[in-house]
C-alpha cells in the first residue's frame, strides 16, 4: 500500500476527482493505459469498484488489485482473474483475505455458487472447508441438498465430526414443522434422494426420529411419518 500511494499517477487521478463524470473520465484514460502503474492505481480508486476489464488485466498485480476492490459476484471475479494469480503461491496469497470473505458468503448461501467457483479454482477448497467450520453457524439461506452433495463429494477427505456438525447446521431445520409440512418436505427429499449424499439422508432420518419423539400426534400418524423418513435410507 505504501508503494501504491507513491505511484506516478496518484496526483493526476486526484485532479480528476472534482469532475462530475470522474469515473467515466478515469475509465477512458486509465483502463487501457500502456503503463501498468496507471491501470493499477485506477483499479484501486475506481469509485464504483473495479470492473471486469480490470480483473481480466494481463498484468497479475492489476488483476489482483481489481479482484480485491471489485463489487462483482464471486463467481464472475474468479472467472476473470488472471491465471497466474491462481497458479502461483506468491500471487495467490495477495487475494487471501478477500477470498476468505467471498467463500464465507458462498458457504452461507445454498452452495450453488460455491460449487461453481470450486470448479474453476479447486485450489481454494481448503478455504471453503475452513469457512464451513469457522464461519457463521446460522443463516437464513439453507443449503440445497443436491448442491451440498456435490460439495461433500469433492471434499470427502476433509470430513470429520466438526465438518459434519457445521454442514448439518446449513441444512433445512424442520423442528417447528407441523405434520403436513414435514410430510411434504420428506416427500420432496424422497423424490430426489438418488442425487443426495447418504450423509444428508441419514441426518434427516435421525432428525425426524427426534421430531416424532417430541410430537403429540397420534401413534398411527407417527408411523406414517416414520415410514416416510425410512424411505430416505432404504
Amino acid at each position: 500500500m505504501e508503494a501504491l500511494f507513491n505511484l506516478t499517477y496518484k496526483d493526476e487521478v486526484e485532479l480528476l476527482k472534482d469532475e462530475d463524470d470522474f469515473e467515466a473520465l478515469g475509465d477512458e484514460k486509465y483502463l487501457n493505459h500502456p503503463d501498468m502503474e496507471a491501470r493499477l492505481y485506477w483499479a484501486f480508486c475506481r469509485p464504483n469498484g473495479s470492473c471486469e476489464e480490470q480483473i481480466a488485466d494481463v498484468e497479475p498485480l492489476v488483476s489482483i488489485m481489481a479482484f480485491n476492490h471489485s463489487k462483482l459476484p464471486a463467481l464472475r471475479r474468479f472467472q476473470l482473474l488472471n491465471d497466474d494469480v491462481i497458479k502461483k503461491d506468491n500471487l495467490r496469497v495477495k487475494i487471501r483475505n478477500r477470498t476468505r470473505m467471498l467463500f464465507r458468503a458462498m458457504v452461507d448461501n445454498d452452495f450453488t455458487e460455491l460449487n461453481q467457483v470450486l470448479d474453476i479454482v479447486p485450489v481454494f477448497l481448503p478455504v471453503a472447508i475452513d469457512q464451513l467450520k469457522t464461519g457463521r453457524k446460522w443463516n437464513d439461506i439453507k443449503a440445497d441438498e443436491i448442491e451440498a452433495t456435490k460439495f461433500i463429494k469433492r471434499s470427502s477427505e476433509f470430513i470429520d465430526n466438526e465438518y459434519k456438525e457445521s454442514l448439518f447446521l446449513k441444512l433445512q431445520d424442520f423442528e417447528e414443522y407441523n405434520e403436513s409440512e414435514l410430510k411434504e418436505f420428506l416427500q420432496e427429499i424422497e423424490e430426489k434422494k438418488d442425487k443426495i449424499d447418504s450423509l444428508i439422508l441419514e441426518y434427516y432420518n435421525q432428525k425426524v426420529k427426534v421430531w416424532i419423539k417430541h410430537s403429540d400426534i397420534h401413534i398411527l400418524q407417527k408411523k406414517v411419518i416414520e415410514k416416510l423418513a425410512n424411505k430416505l435410507i432404504d
